[in-house]
């Protein structure tokens, strides 16, 4: 997907609006993984659109962003009682509470290190769990800095967005903490993707995209609109991202060379108010959308 060609956007009606599709992943059975927020579940989605969804046995959970592990299962957080869940690919779930209480788990990925990383929103701490459900915990630097998605990064450490202490962060595997305080103030970090040479991310509150390298170096890129309050991002390719804009129900699309002028284009959903959250490259080579008004859509 690395023309400028006008995408083609295609919605599939999942389930009602309640249920508050939100985390969005590709799995290693070829199908997409979804959290649904509101009714306290997961659920399968194939690309022939074939959609089940799996009871995890705590309906007021809110489980948020999942991801893929190293085991081949789905891993996912648990923001509202603070747990780690797990789904099988056909569908057998079991889950692990966070050691340190009211943590309020949220962004999940898998580290270089063959365990899966978290953040706790309620705590500024990051998080460890093997696929054993063994925890390590880190406390970060910050008082209040709602640390939020995380992703790997091509240096082999983990790079995460701090919302409220304005910054992005680096963890090693080690647990050694660096921060990189943004350019623009109150710009609210939250969605951050690798593009395998540098880490992009959103800036809910001011607006724009940013990108970091891994020495630090930040380059933000403003959006036409700037109340738009972007919130997840994927990368496609060196230098190319794909991101939601929850507030305007949109999605985008950023270019950019490094230090270079970015070109942003910016393409309208099909249904209004259909609040797009997390998005990801689908099996199929296509990008897929979570709208928490009980859809997705896929983009082609």
């Amino acid at each position: 997907m690395s023309d400028h060609r006008a995408p083609h956007l295609h919605e599939i009606r999942l389930a009602d609006d309640a249920a508050g599709p939100y985390g969005i992943a590709a799995g290693a059975d070829g199908a997409l993984w979804l959290t649904l927020n509101g009714g306290g579940e997961v659920a399968r989605l194939t690309v022939d659109e074939e959609f089940t969804r799996y009871g995890i046995g705590a309906p007021e959970s809110g489980p948020t962003v999942i991801t893929p592990g190293p085991d081949g299962a789905l891993w996912f957080t648990r923001t509202k009682d603070h747990h780690i869940g797990r789904v099988t690919v056909d569908g057998k779930t079991e889950a692990f509470p966070v050691p340190t209480p009211d943590s309020g788990p949220y962004g999940i990925t898998p580290g270089p290190d063959g365990a899966l990383w978290f953040t706790e929103l309620n705590t500024d701490r990051v998080g460890r769990v093997d696929v054993d459900g063994e925890f390590t915990e880190f406390a970060l630097p910050v008082e209040g800095g709602f640390p939020s998605m995380i992703t790997a990064g091509p240096d082999g450490g983990l790079w995460f967005t701090l919302n409220q202490a304005n910054a992005i962060g680096r963890i090693g595997v080690d647990g050694r903490v660096d921060l990189h305080p943004l350019p623009t103030e109150g710009a609210g970090p939250v969605g951050i993707a690798s593009d395998g040479e540098a880490l992009w991310f959103v800036e809910i509150m001011a607006g724009q995209i940013g990108r970091i390298s891994v020495d630090g170096r930040i380059e933000e890129f403003a959006l036409p609109d700037r109340a738009a309050k972007p919130h997840a991002i994927v990368a496609t390719a060196v230098g190319e991202c794909w991101f939601t804009e929850w507030a305007a129900n949109r999605v985008g699309r950023i270019t950019a060379t490094p230090f270079q002028a970015a070109v942003i284009q910016e393409y309208e959903l099909p249904t209004p108010a259909s609040e797009p959250h997390g998005i990801t490259v689908g099996p199929d080579g296509a990008l897929w959308v979570a709208l928490e008004k009980g859809a997705v859509l896929r983009v082609t």
